[in-house]
């Protein structure tokens, strides 16, 4: 339903910012990290994550996640662009 009325959902794409290496070993907080992009894998939508910035206190990597509908690729990749270029 939501594709019906917006071109494209723009979210986090993980809970947390990026782990620094060796920082975590759990597999629950491995999968958890993953979370927000499995329902665009789902449903087969096309999606792209794109680095936004760092986390204020971690200073590791935020990324943003943009999903459009089926078949919207360009769409998606277009998105990605722009807000690489906004954020530079």
């Amino acid at each position: 339903d939501a594709f019906s009325k917006y071109d494209a959902l723009i979210g986090p794409v993980a809970p947390t910012t990026a782990f620094r290496v060796g920082e975590s070993e759990d597999p629950v907080k491995m999968y958890l990290g993953d979370i927000m992009t499995v329902g665009a894998s789902l449903i087969g939508s096309p999606a792209v994550s794109v680095p936004v910035g760092l986390g204020s206190e971690s200073k590791m990597p935020v990324g943003l996640q943009i999903i459009s509908k089926h078949g919207e690729d360009k769409k998606v990749l277009s998105l990605a662009k722009i807000i690489e270029e906004a954020v530079k």
